[in-house]
């Protein structure tokens, strides 16, 4: 059975932005071809507190995912980092997925415990309650992406592939 991976990815919120790297990154996996399993890709949602929690749970709803990964922009980092949990008021969510073997040997990924108190970590908030107040048996975890250079795109898109890869190879 083709695991269904549901990928999600912010649009930009600053004039200095050409584009997001959340997104960038999803257009690059987008182009690989004969990936063994099912990409749902919801792209560019709105920097928006409720829209962008709003469109992913109606699409978590409507595609039963048994995988999520929302990316967002994290200008100021240097490498791929996956967030351990999300807070949301004076509550904090924990990922289910073991984060540590998820990315060992891996070139440019980190795990990192403060998703940003932005939108970011707003949606990664609502998609983990979702998942747990419905009793989805889904992995969800959210994944942020430093700007893309010469020196690191082959890399974190490397890492990146890698990381579905183990996720849809195991179950935590």
């Amino acid at each position: 059975m083709t695991n269904k991976i549901l990928l999600t990815s912010f649009d930009t919120w600053l004039p200095h932005q050409k584009s997001n790297s959340s997104d960038d990154l999803l257009a690059k996996i987008s182009q690989k071809q004969y990936l063994p399993y099912s990409l749902t890709f919801l792209r560019k949602l709105p920097v928006d507190f409720e829209e962008a929690p709003n469109l992913a749970i109606a699409q978590i709803n409507k595609i039963k995912p048994d995988i999520i990964i929302c990316c967002g922009m994290a200008e100021s980092r240097q490498n791929l980092t996956i967030e351990s949990c999300a807070c949301g008021d004076t509550d904090i969510l924990k990922t289910a997925v073991k984060l540590e073997p998820l990315i060992a040997d891996l070139a440019t990924t980190e795990i990192s415990h403060e998703a940003g108190k932005y939108v970011c970590e707003a949606l990664y908030y609502a998609v983990l309650k979702h998942i747990y107040d419905a009793k989805i048996a889904a992995q969800s975890i959210f994944v942020h992406v430093p700007i893309f250079t010469d020196e690191n795109l082959d890399k974190i898109v490397a890492d990146f592939l890698l990381i579905m890869n183990r996720l849809t190879t195991r179950r935590d």
